[in-house]
């Protein structure tokens, strides 16, 4: 069984570097997009957990390659490519949706399944 996402969103001037604090510039801040690629491995396993869990990210690489403009729509795949337990780790991949379906992000993002009352019991 293959356990995947795919999002879609566009970016806007609350997503922009400017705004998200890493940059200046009104383009697609790091920040942001790392939020989306964690939201896909999110929306991925969800299907999957049993009532009273969750998933918490632990590990992330990102490389982010290019700028994405405001207005710009982006799609973030999440792939399951590695599964032990409760530990899963995701290939994740962002693109310009459309015909321009330039790669502009690519990393792994692993989660681990945990009781979420349990968790939150330690803190």
């Amino acid at each position: 069984m293959s356990i995947e996402a795919t999002l879609r969103f566009t970016v806007t001037d609350a997503d922009t570097a400017a705004a998200v604090g890493s940059g200046t510039l009104p383009v697609l801040g790091t920040p942001r997009l790392l939020a989306w690629c964690e939201a896909a491995t999110c929306a991925a396993l969800e299907p999957t957990l049993a009532d009273g869990s969750t998933s918490v990210g632990t590990r992330v690489t990102l490389e982010h390659l290019a700028a994405s403009p405001v207005g710009r729509e982006v799609e973030v795949v999440a792939t399951e490519v590695y599964a032990d337990g409760r530990l899963h780790r995701f290939s994740v991949a962002a693109r310009h949706h459309g015909s321009d379906a330039k790669l502009i992000a690519s990393g792994e993002i692993t989660r681990v399944v945990v009781d979420a009352d349990r968790f939150l019991s330690r803190l």
